[in-house]
C-alpha cells in the first residue's frame, strides 16, 4: 500500500480550517486515503471529526495511505497540501 510520511506545514496543525481544506481535497479522491499520526491507528482522511481527533499539530509528521488506482497521485496531492502553512493562505 503506498504511502507518504509528511510533516505538517501549518502553525496550529490540522484544526479548524486547515482540517476542513484536507478533509475536502481527500473526499475529491478517486480512493479511500488514511492520516495517522506517526505510530498511531490510521483515521478516514474524509472525516473531520476523525481528523480533528487526531490532534496533529504543527510540525508533528502524519502516515497517508491509499490503495488502488490513482493512489499515489492522490497521495502526492494531499501530501503536498499537508505540508503547506494552510494558515497563512486566504
Amino acid at each position: 500500500m503506498p504511502e507518504r510520511r509528511v510533516v505538517i506545514g501549518s502553525k496550529v496543525g490540522l484544526h479548524a480550517r486547515p482540517a476542513a481544506m484536507f478533509v475536502q481535497a481527500a473526499a475529491k479522491q478517486p480512493v479511500k486515503v488514511t492520516i495517522a499520526k506517526a505510530g498511531g491507528d490510521p483515521v478516514d482522511a474524509r472525516s473531520i471529526l476523525s481528523v480533528l481527533a487526531l490532534d496533529a499539530r504543527g510540525g508533528d509528521e502524519v502516515v497517508l495511505a491509499a490503495e488502488g488506482d490513482g493512489a499515489d497521485q492522490a497521495l502526492d496531492e494531499l501530501a503536498a497540501l499537508v505540508a503547506r502553512d494552510l494558515d497563512s493562505e486566504e
